[in-house]
């Protein structure tokens, strides 16, 4: 059916947005010379994931999460895993852990280079898309290539494939990697270290549109390292305070609270009822001086300055908080650099453990676990009976939580382009494509089950 205009009034729809995973639609309502409505209309049926994880057992979570997503598989398994042993009191520390870091790392720089190289940098270039870029900037779609292998190799060393590791379980791994197996790892990764650094020098070069995403930003933070597989929720308020603020894990849902809109088959989420964004751009601003000296080296060199450097109770407002969604790139960029650095320290000092995982035995409880997913903060929840059976579980996704934020761009961007008379239907709709490619959205991860109210009544007798 053709979607009639209200008078005065001119409707923008795009029936399916291009070079982002899932799928999803736009439509923008302009009224008068101003943007009435801006939606994200994520149409990809839900998942039902959180449903079908209650009455299975407590070791399950970490291999069917993980198939929620193809591209970020190992946060959902980390995740799961730090939720179930937080439910059963259990800690995984020392190399397991560092191991545990070192896949996660293998899935940043995979997942981040696919985004920069495949799907946000043809927006740069005046490309449709990846092919048309490798016609004509062929050496750095290769470099790419090359990147993404080398994070897929981590992966699937240390989860025994590239997509939906099988190695991962409750407490560790099904078997740990000798040294020896880890040495062609380290000379790939030492390859790859050079290639990151041409890459970030690549994006620095970009031309980035004025922008600025008005959300708080949120991600975890840990004491003495940049947050990857843990840390705490910290939320940095755009009203302009400059001190970040924590809150235990435990007291998530209390904080961010999730509902139902009628133009999404995902849920939309609030931080203390604003408006959030997660990832990149929020995990710079909060802990980014956290980042190695060779990071924050060409973090500068990038052109994205110096992070606030906080000290616990108050900021220090030298640094720069970047929040222009186009050069989330530059930030992508530099945490691949991160991840491969961070790779390799922790090969050069990993130590076979005696045992590949710790027992983690069932019991009834509550857990929590969250990890930074190269989108974002990803939050999972699982309630065990005393047999270590789930009865509920919760699963918030950084693309659920983005989507507010997401929509809010696409307005204050169309916005400015119709204020200065930029307004043809091509120029809006190659200018939203691109705003949504900014956050690099992960639409199926997103989308969760609904709620279904079902009323019934007696017929008349």
């Amino acid at each position: 059916m053709k979607e009639e205009p209200e008078p005065a009034s001119r409707v923008l729809r795009i029936p399916a947005v291009t070079r982002v995973e899932g799928e999803a639609a736009l439509r923008l309502l302009v009224r008068d010379g101003t943007v009435a409505e801006a939606h994200l209309a994520i149409y990809e049926p839900p998942r039902f994931f959180e449903a079908f994880l209650r009455g299975r057992a407590h070791t399950e979570p970490p291999d069917l999460t993980s198939r929620i997503c193809g591209i970020c598989p190992v946060a959902y398994q980390m995740s799961a895993c730090r939720a179930i042993e937080d439910a059963c009191g259990v800690t995984v520390g020392g190399q397991l852990a560092a191991l545990r870091r070192l896949l996660y790392c293998g899935e940043w720089i995979e997942s981040q280079t696919l985004h920069i190289h495949m799907l946000h940098a043809p927006d740069f270039l005046g490309r449709a898309d990846v092919i048309g870029l490798a016609r004509t900037h062929r050496e750095h779609v290769e470099r790419g290539l090359r990147l993404k292998q080398a994070g897929n190799a981590v992966v699937e060393l240390l989860g025994g494939r590239a997509i939906h590791p099988v190695n991962v379980r409750l407490g560790g791994f099904h078997r740990t990697p000798t040294r020896v197996q880890l040495r062609p790892l380290a000379e790939r990764l030492r390859t790859a270290l050079d290639d990151a650094w041409d890459t970030l020098r690549w994006v620095a070069g970009f031309e980035f549109p004025d922008a600025e995403c008005d959300a708080d930003l949120f991600a975890l933070a840990e004491s003495g390292t940049y947050a990857i597989e843990s840390g705490v929720p910290t939320v940095l308020p755009y009203d302009g305070r400059l001190e970040p603020r924590g809150f235990p894990l435990r007291d998530f849902c209390d904080h961010v609270s999730e509902s139902q809109v009628r133009h999404s088959s995902a849920l939309h989420s609030r931080l203390d009822g604003r408006r959030h964004l997660t990832g990149s751009l929020a995990r710079w601003a909060i802990s980014g001086h956290l980042l190695s000296p060779l990071a924050l080296e060409a973090a500068r060199e990038a052109g994205l300055g110096t992070p606030p450097a906080w000290s616990g109770t108050s900021g220090n407002a030298a640094g720069a908080v970047c929040r222009n969604p186009f050069r989330s790139i530059l930030v992508r960029a530099v945490e691949v650099l991160y991840a491969v650095e961070e790779a390799l320290r922790i090969i050069d000092v990993y130590e076979r453990p005696a045992h590949p995982f710790v027992e983690v035995p069932p019991c009834a409880g509550t857990g929590h676990g969250a990890t930074e997913a190269p989108r974002g903060l990803l939050y999972h929840r699982y309630v065990l009976d005393g047999s270590g059976r789930i009865t509920d579980a919760r699963l918030v996704p950084p693309t659920a939580q983005n989507q507010g934020a997401i929509e809010e761009d696409l307005r204050r961007t169309v916005q400015v382009c119709l204020d200065r008379g930029e307004s043809t239907d091509e120029e809006l709709t190659r200018l939203c494509e691109r705003a949504v490619r900014n956050h690099d959205p992960c639409i199926s991860c997103s989308a969760h089950f609904l709620e279904l109210d079902i009323r019934r009544t007696r017929a008349a007798q």
